[in-house]
């Protein structure tokens, strides 16, 4: 069992990330634990391993959790054993076997005999056979490094695991093989994904927001149902408070015009009357405090139920704030834009692909490549737009504009403030006003406006993209992504896949992630091997 009671984290310049967290989690349980980029998931998950302490609260668990980490290059410098955490246990077996019996070497092994046996076989199994123990982490590519974490499930043999972005950096066989793990182990799990895939496999949601966790009882598709009945009802509350205020107002008005038509009814009357002039005044000074009284009391039913409709308005989805309004191309459909004939690409006499590749792209087609790690999905991107040349075969491009969005976002400028970026795709000589405006629609409000790129997250400088594509005069002919849901949460693959099927251009698109490419309706496939 894994318990957090009242868990609250302040970073170390003071400022509050969450307070009173509380949480079960029983033997056996499957959890996803999602949430917006920056709400504190890799935090929490980090107070569960017990790799951070949190500044109030207390954490029971019935064994010591294994830990799967993100993968940014900070095992660079370690071996595989130090960063798996076994390289004092393998150092005290093989001083054993050399001899050297001593209390310490015992007592670091902790009869662990088996523990070389293990190794080969998590190895052998996440296909890291060529991969040597005290061999250093920064040799190994993104998805190495994720597999020898993973290895490390099979090594330790733990009771509770805790996976942070799994998935990241792995191809689709290896993908695979961690859905397996997944689907049939008896371990406590707890993940932090975006991959709407594996999240599917777990069977309860934990969501993590700036109101604490919120538990939905499913798996990742009945989360989404259950959001879409929330923002449903929100809209709907939405409305009917948007009926009220304006209601409200219509009221206020008619009541004011009644007031004021009996005041100069009454005054008129007693002109009439001949009354003398102090009565005069005091019954002019009631009627406006009459008319005063009334006001206030339609200017506190209007300012109530505006303050109501404010705090709906907050409330909602960020994607429903964004508005999207990208231009189309102006290519007509299934005109040719890249022809290849047995083209394949190497280096010295080394040919990379086992068989050349022949392939025809139309305008409006979507078509994802795809190959297992190292395969050179990349380069080939590269030489369909032309910045590479085939060393055997043709490639024939039409002259068209191509949108390449890379895993970096080179697009952007790092040097650049957030305006100044969004000012270089200003084409259609837009005011100053208008783009700012577009800005906000991409939940860039004026806080950002002159933030640095290079201080912006992943799914921040993804947005920043796509805003800047609405800002450009000229739509894109072709939109290229690899590998465009790394490091992106829920709500900015949610805000790309939006945008991306907004657009009637031709796509191409480097991913693994099965989910995101049935939602954006793929319809081509190029395997590169």
């Amino acid at each position: 069992m894994l318990i957090l009671q009242g868990i609250t984290y302040l970073h170390p310049n003071r400022d509050l990330l969450f307070t009173d967290i509380n949480l079960s989690i029983n033997k056996q349980d499957k959890i996803a634990l999602i949430g917006n980029n920056g709400v504190g998931k890799s935090t929490l998950l980090k107070i569960l391993a017990g790799n951070l302490q949190p500044s109030h609260g207390l954490v029971k668990a019935d064994s010591t959790p294994y830990y799967v980490p993100q993968i940014f290059g900070q095992f660079n410098d370690h071996s595989i054993a130090q960063s798996l955490r076994i390289a004092g246990k393998l150092n005290a077996l093989r001083e054993i076997l050399d001899g050297n019996v001593t209390d310490e070497n015992l007592t670091l092994l902790d009869d662990d005999w088996a523990i070389e046996e293990r190794c080969k076989e998590a190895f052998a199994h996440w296909q890291l056979n060529g991969s040597d123990l005290d061999q250093k982490m920064g040799t190994l590519s993104g998805g190495q490094k994720t597999k020898v974490f993973l290895a490390g499930i099979h090594i330790h043999q733990p009771d509770i695991v805790l996976l942070d972005e799994p998935s990241n950096h792995l191809d689709t066989l290896s993908r695979n093989m961690l859905y397996d793990y997944i689907n049939s182990t008896t371990n406590t799990l707890v993940v932090v994904s975006h991959d709407r895939t594996l999240l599917n496999l777990l069977n309860t949601v934990y969501e993590l927001s700036k109101r604490g966790i919120t538990i939905y009882g499913g798996n990742y598709d009945f989360y989404a149902e259950q959001k879409m009945i929330e923002s449903d009802a929100l809209n709907q509350d939405l409305k009917s408070k948007e009926k009220a205020l304006r209601k409200a107002k219509e009221t206020e008005r008619e009541s004011l015009e009644r007031q004021q038509k009996l005041d100069a009814r009454g005054k008129k009357k007693q002109e009439k009357a001949g009354l003398p002039t102090i009565s005069m005044n005091t019954l002019r000074n009631n009627a406006e405090k009459s008319t005063s009284r009334l006001k206030g009391v339609h200017d506190e039913k209007v300012t109530s139920i505006a303050d109501e409709l404010n705090q709906l308005r907050k409330e909602l989805p960020d994607m429903d704030k964004m508005k999207m309004d990208f231009d189309n191309s102006a290519l007509h459909n299934g005109k040719i834009l890249i022809t290849a004939k047995d083209v394949n690409i190497g280096y010295d006499d080394q040919l990379l692909w086992k068989q050349a590749l022949s392939f025809q792209i139309r305008s409006g087609e979507r078509i994802v490549v795809k190959g297992v790690n190292g395969s050179g999905k990349t380069t080939l991107i590269k030489m369909m737009l032309g910045e590479l040349q085939p060393r055997s075969g043709t490639i024939e491009r039409a002259v068209v504009k191509a949108i390449y969005i890379d895993q970096d976002y080179s697009l952007i400028d790092n040097t650049r403030s957030v305006y100044e970026q969004a000012q270089q795709f200003n084409s259609g000589a837009l005011q100053e006003h208008e783009i700012k405006i577009r800005l906000n629609r991409f939940l860039f409000t004026k806080e950002y406006w002159d933030k640095p790129c290079e201080t912006l997250s992943g799914g921040e400088k993804m947005r920043l993209i796509l805003c800047c594509l609405t800002i450009s005069n000229q739509a894109p002919d072709i939109i290229v992504l690899d590998e465009p849901t790394n490091n992106l949460d829920i709500q900015n693959i949610e805000i790309l896949t939006a945008a991306i099927n907004q657009c009637k251009g031709t796509l191409l698109v480097v991913s693994h992630d099965e989910y995101f490419l049935k939602q954006i309706q793929v319809n081509g496939l190029i395997v590169v091997e």
